[in-house]
């Protein structure tokens, strides 16, 4: 029998034991060293040390918070309440209206005008009111500055509301009549005053005196002496015909005229206008020879007429002609 010592045992089994791995094709070949290895194969990451677990991934609620938004406030720190949408002191409320008692027909200033500051709003509407507390319910009018004012019924077809005091300049007016809207806005304080004990017509614009023009008013024969009061401008005419059989008066009479006007401001539905009067200059300054117009010369006509927009106030003061209240449409501030 043959006896096996045991180191020859153990050498044997190692040997079959290699090569059956070898048959089978299982040992893998190392690596030299700076070798890439197997490209296909990516090596595992390395084990946990024995008996340690590896850290769960974070939660949803254990992520970090986004970055702020760029225009966010400061940490802790409160917003500002947004701006307040209620009108200025003085102002009508705003909101909605209920409707007009009676269909609008037409309605001044007009949306998007630029007008001064004696201008009142107007609403003609198309027929007479009889409920005229509803009507004006109807009407909220708001402002970008405090302005208190009133409503006032011209006739029993036409409302209007004006400031107590002229309107503030450079103010932004909006005018929900009934649910139509429309906007305008005030342009700067240019006031003239017509002065009779001077015989000048002084314009400022808010409160500067940007110039002093020689004048000519109505003559003092107790029927052509221009009023004292506050008129506006209405409407103006680079050129009209100014004929006196409108007012009354035939052509051909002594006091009669018909003749082309330049540059005819129109302050009054009465036939007073500011107006370029050539023929007049030598009086201006210095007495009073219309029928009840303001003549200026040509250069300080046309500058005026340039200047002015409808609701320019022009106060005539000093005159003894009496008050302005011709009920013309125009007398707002000496009736109202």
């Amino acid at each position: 029998m043959l006896v096996l010592t045991r180191w020859f045992r153990r050498t044997l089994v190692s040997g079959v034991c290699v090569a059956g791995l070898l048959g089978a094709g299982v040992i893998p070949a190392l690596a030299e060293p700076g070798d890439p290895g197997d490209p296909g194969i990516e090596a595992p990451a390395p084990p946990p040390p024995p008996g340690e677990l590896p850290p769960p991934p974070p939660l949803p609620w254990e992520l970090p918070p986004p970055p702020p938004a760029p225009d966010a406030p400061p940490p802790g720190e409160v917003p500002p309440p947004p701006a307040p949408t209620t009108p200025p002191p003085g102002a009508p409320p705003t909101g909605d209206v209920p409707p007009l008692p009676v269909g609008l027909l037409k309605n001044s200033p007009n949306n998007g005008d630029v007008v001064g500051v004696a201008q009142p709003v107007t609403i003609v509407f198309a027929a007479p009111v009889t409920d005229k507390k509803a009507a004006e319910a109807a009407v909220k009018i708001t402002t970008s500055k405090p302005v208190p004012g009133y409503f006032y019924w011209y006739t029993d077809q036409q409302l209007r509301w004006k400031p107590t005091q002229f309107w503030p300049a450079n103010t932004d007016v909006n005018v929900n009549a009934g649910g139509t809207r429309w906007s305008f806005k005030v342009g700067d304080a240019f006031v003239s005053t017509v002065d009779d004990a001077t015989f000048t017509m002084t314009v400022t614009r808010n409160g500067v005196v940007e110039r002093t023009m020689p004048m000519s008013m109505g003559k003092h024969d107790k029927k052509h002496e221009t009023k004292n009061g506050t008129y506006y401008v209405s409407e103006k005419f680079q050129k009209m015909v100014m004929d006196s059989s409108t007012y009354g008066v035939p052509v051909n009479s002594a006091e009669g005229y018909k003749l082309d006007v330049f540059w005819a401001t129109r302050l009054s539905n009465s036939g007073i206008f500011v107006h370029a009067a050539p023929w007049s200059v030598g009086a201006q300054g210095k007495q009073d020879t219309s029928h009840g117009c303001i003549n200026l010369s040509t250069d300080n006509a046309t500058w005026y007429f340039n200047q002015s927009h409808p609701g320019d106030p022009v106060i005539v003061k000093n005159s003894p002609g009496g008050p302005y209240k011709d009920y013309d449409g125009y007398d707002d501030w000496q009736r109202f």
